[in-house]
């Protein structure tokens, strides 16, 4: 029996790194260089190969409550660095992918990024510590991900060619509404937007392993090739590889191990000592066939291990729920 007739997703084409793309927030959107959600939503929601039209809508909640340094959790930073508490971040994606046949497709991301933010500023252990906080919700940057999957007659290795468009407000847009630095411009690193137009290229392979048992793995590099405001943001490249229990109906219980690193920033107004990081993810999910042609599906990260230059805050684990409509 074949892919795509164990599949219970409604058959459209919605390759695997399209699904990934979908799953990471814009790289703007990320306080340190290990936020961002790698789940891969195609893996979740089962491979396909026929022509037609998916639509997406998924949420990431991102609870950046962690200060961390190196490989361990950190109390505290050096004086005259940053001492930052807390970034909570919400994303809700919407995703449009369309099918020409049954080795080109081509997709369209586009998310809303919704966060709150605290600091104490500069780290002074002789003056008393207070936060200044922001709160922004606002459109994030555009991915626009073209895919070919001809390579094999089982249509199962294909490759991922894309483009992250400054779509999302950046720069100084963002500015501190509370506290004693209330009316000074957030982060760079942290506004909606990173300003910059990033080049995406991935691949993916998928396969039925066993009679119960789907397999896939993929993989995705993100790099700036063009950007302003003196901040250029680090290239990030992802891995991910997982399984799918087919033996239930309408259930499928599955499981990935989501790998990333992302460089250094850079540019004048880059935190670059703080923001090159790499981390493990076990992520463990489901995925539920509603009604012909729905699918909801959650998942929850987990780290494993994380090794971050400087001090950042990561979050302890993250959530993302979704919902795939195929006509």
């Amino acid at each position: 029996m074949s892919w795509k007739d164990r599949v219970i997703r409604p058959a459209t084409l919605v390759p695997a790194m399209a699904a990934c793309l979908l799953s990471i927030p814009s790289e703007s959107a990320l306080a340190c260089a290990t936020c961002g959600c790698t789940l891969s939503t195609d893996a979740a929601t089962g491979f396909s190969t026929q022509a037609g039209w998916q639509l997406g809508l998924r949420y990431d909640y991102i609870d950046q409550d962690q200060l961390r340094h190196n490989t361990g959790s950190a109390s505290s930073v050096p004086v005259g660095n940053e001492l930052e508490n807390e970034t909570t971040n919400h994303y809700i994606t919407a995703g449009a992918n369309y099918a020409f046949n049954s080795r080109w497709n081509v997709s369209l991301l586009l998310p809303y990024v919704v966060r709150d933010h605290t600091t104490y500023g500069e780290y002074d252990p002789a003056t008393p510590a207070e936060l200044t906080g922001s709160h922004s919700s606002s459109l994030g940057d555009m991915k626009l991900i073209g895919s070919y999957q001809g390579f094999l007659p089982t249509h199962n290795l294909g490759v991922q060619v894309g483009v992250k468009l400054p779509t999302g407000r950046s720069g100084d847009a963002v500015h501190f509404n509370a506290g004693p630095d209330a009316g000074e411009p957030l982060d760079t690193s942290l506004q909606p937007g990173t300003g910059s137009t990033d080049l995406i290229l991935g691949a993916y392979y998928y396969q039925a392993l066993s009679q119960d048992f789907d397999g896939f793995a993929n993989i995705l590099l993100q790099t700036a090739v063009n950007s302003r405001f003196d901040y250029r943001p680090g290239n990030q490249l992802n891995l991910s590889t997982g399984l799918r229990y087919m033996a239930l109906d309408a259930w499928a219980p599955q499981v990935q191990l989501n790998v990333s690193h992302r460089s250094h920033d850079q540019g004048v107004n880059a935190d670059v000592e703080n923001s090159e990081g790499s981390f493990v993810y076990l992520s463990p999910g489901v995925s539920y066939a509603v009604i012909t042609h729905t699918q909801l599906y959650g998942f929850v990260q987990v780290p494993l291990y994380r090794d971050l230059d400087g001090w950042q805050l990561a979050p302890r684990w993250t959530a993302t729920v979704g919902l795939a409509y195929a006509f």
